[in-house]
């Protein structure tokens, strides 16, 4: 019979959302171009593109909460959301892969120009000391993989209210790390750029740590949105990768900043003069 649905997979309707998706990143990072060579208009073309890229995010997944509560994420469909998810956690592997290798690169190999001395950290360069605030912010991220663990296995047994009190722990840990490193780089001894008096440590250090914790704000979001919508009564213990996908995400920038810490806060700034 024609129209008869006869497969188990979710055909979407047509959706504006990719396509404003796709120009509102344009216009965020052509605007950050020209923001960063000064043209007038940089800044308000970047906050164009940051609003459309939001206003995307929220439109686009409440499209996908739609689906899911009309019984349109069939098992095909949630194995392949999954499998989105992994793809999705993958790429950003590869993409921290690049911050990594940059600052290796430069703490194994470093330049004999003036301004780094053959030596790594670069000569007069005062670090942060990685067993103050950045072991505390580590011992914050471990315990909040313990609490978003506690709210998973919650939701498995049926516990609603330790779903919600494990998701709202974890949001409350996360908002502390950001803190806390928005303090530490307000006080950070080096700056980002060179003109700021800065070097290719602290711009390798703020780029490879920035993108973290930039990782910690948007995985503070996804939390909470999983918070809004298990005090509304979404999620079965049957039925909720919402709430799981935030969860492997979650532990994801744990694992990466396990690897920041050893690396670039201890490994990074042996034997340099450490800051106060």
């Amino acid at each position: 019979m024609a129209g008869t649905k006869n497969h188990p997979y979710h055909i979407l309707p047509p959706s504006i959302w990719p396509f404003v998706g796709s120009m509102s990143a344009l216009f965020l990072t052509g605007g950050g171009v020209l923001w960063m060579h000064d043209n007038p208009y940089g800044k308000f073309v970047t906050i164009a593109g940051l609003l459309g890229v939001l206003v995307t995010m929220y439109s686009w997944w409440a499209d996908v909460v739609r689906e899911s509560r009309a019984g349109d994420h069939t098992p095909i469909v949630q194995l392949h959301l999954r499998y989105g998810m992994i793809l999705f956690i993958a790429s950003e592997v590869m993409f921290f892969l690049a911050w990594f290798w940059a600052f290796f690169d430069n703490a194994l190999f470093p330049s004999a120009v003036e301004s780094v001395g053959a030596q790594w950290p670069p000569k007069g360069t005062e670090v942060l000391d990685p067993f103050g605030w950045p072991l505390l912010n580590t011992l914050i991220l471990l315990c909040s993989g313990t609490t978003v663990t506690w709210a998973h296995h919650a939701l498995i047994n049926g516990d609603r209210e330790g779903l919600k009190k494990g998701l709202l722990a974890t949001i409350i840990l996360g908002v502390v790390f950001t803190g806390i490193q928005a303090y530490e780089y307000a006080h950070a001894p080096f700056a980002f750029v060179i003109p700021s008096g800065g070097n290719i440590y602290g711009s390798t250090f703020m780029m490879a740590t920035g993108f973290h914790g930039a990782h910690v704000l948007i995985g503070t979001i996804f939390l909470i949105v999983c918070y809004i919508r298990a005090v509304k009564g979404d999620f079965t213990p049957q039925k909720h990768f919402g709430f799981e996908a935030a969860a492997w995400y979650w532990h994801f920038v744990d694992v990466v900043w396990l690897f920041l810490f050893v690396c670039i806060y201890v490994w990074g700034s042996w034997g340099a003069p450490v800051h106060g």
